[in-house]
């Protein structure tokens, strides 16, 4: 069993809060995500979890162990994990086989043991084949592998991963994303992993801890926080959304800002909103409630990325790539909105654009 429980948890580097009254538990067999933008604070929560940080404040349990709080602290040695960092640090000198088996190696267990743990773990991350070759003779993505192989030949209750894919190319890093994931499913271990990177925690997690600025602004499954976002900042960090000011009343809401056109409105929010829409939700019809002009059009082969000029507003739609033959830009079209998140028009959003600029 697995778990990690994080009570009451703050951390300050001087005046600096970092960490604000974090209150998770993640499951055994998880996938955890800590998501958010540089200085959110989420690898500062994965070092407290490893050992490199202690709390300023509140209790840290690993398997119902107490590791981090009051007076007690347990070294990183000694909390049974395995970790990854961004950089492969794998040794030069040392073939495949035996930079896997460094760790075993250092707590005088026979070879014959050692030999069987690392063969398990070669076979598990697909390196059988290169036990022989030396890191200069191997591919960013099977080094990267080596560092993966060596946290996991001890047998850690827990396995971090701090931006692990991040110096790899766009290409690896996509097909590392799904290795990594069949690797826990195999494995069963838990995993805390760090990341900026959306797609990255879309395609990896069991659940996302989205944070921003020491706060976890929302918890949920990729679905949960990608189409019920909690704020505005949610919607707009992960996956691709534009934000649209509107009046909502009489079960419509109507956009100031596209000369006054309106749609439908089945909630319950009412007065002055943020209207956040994603441009995969917005589409061209022929009876749609919202009238433009195809200002521009972008063809990118699976989609065709465009621009609707509506009043005063830029709209951006996602569309089929068989659209881009059927539609010219200049021409008046019609779009529809199958699904748009209603905020309470609080402030947040201009706030976001102020960070932005």
């Amino acid at each position: 069993m697995s778990t990690v429980k994080i009570q009451h948890i703050s951390k300050s580097f001087g005046g600096n809060v970092v960490l604000q009254e974090i209150n998770e538990t993640f499951h055994d067999g998880e996938f955890i995500t800590l998501l958010g933008p540089s200085g959110c604070g989420k690898s500062t929560m994965l070092r407290m979890i490893a050992g490199f940080e202690r709390p300023t404040s509140g209790e840290l349990y690993i398997n119902d162990r107490l590791v981090s709080g009051g007076k007690t602290f347990v070294p990183p040695e000694k909390r049974n994990i395995g970790m990854v960092f961004q950089s492969y640090a794998v040794w030069p000198h040392m073939n495949v086989f035996d930079n896997i088996a460094y760790p075993l190696s250092i707590k005088k267990i026979s070879k014959a043991e050692i030999r069987k743990s690392v063969e398990q773990v070669m076979d598990i991350t697909h390196l059988t084949q290169y036990a022989e070759r030396f890191p200069n003779q191997l591919s960013g993505g099977q080094q990267q592998r080596i560092a993966l192989a060596r946290a996991l030949v001890s047998a850690p209750d827990l396995l971090l991963l701090d931006e692990p894919l991040s110096n790899l190319d766009a290409k690896l890093r996509e097909s590392m994303r799904f290795e990594i994931k069949e690797l826990q499913k195999k494995t069963g271990i838990t995993v805390v992993y760090v990341t900026h990177d959306q797609t990255e925690a879309m395609a990896m997690s069991d659940r996302i801890f989205l944070l921003h600025r020491g706060i976890v602004q929302q918890v949920g499954t990729p679905n949960d926080i990608y189409n019920r976002p909690a704020n505005q900042f949610v919607a707009d960090f992960l996956g691709k959304v534009d934000f649209f000011k509107g009046e909502s009343a009489n079960g419509r809401i109507v956009f100031p800002g596209m000369d006054g056109q309106s749609v439908r409105y089945d909630g319950s929010r009412s007065g002055k909103v943020d209207v956040a829409v994603r441009p995969e939700n917005i589409y061209f019809s022929a009876d749609g409630p919202l009238e433009g002009v195809l200002e521009t059009q972008y063809y990118l082969g699976d989609v065709d990325d465009c621009r609707v000029r509506i009043g005063e507003t830029l709209v951006r739609v996602i569309a089929n790539g068989y659209e881009y033959q059927n539609l010219k830009e200049g021409q008046q079209v019609h779009l529809s909105i199958r699904d748009m998140m209603v905020f309470e028009d609080d402030g947040t959003l201009e706030q976001m654009l102020e960070i932005r600029t």
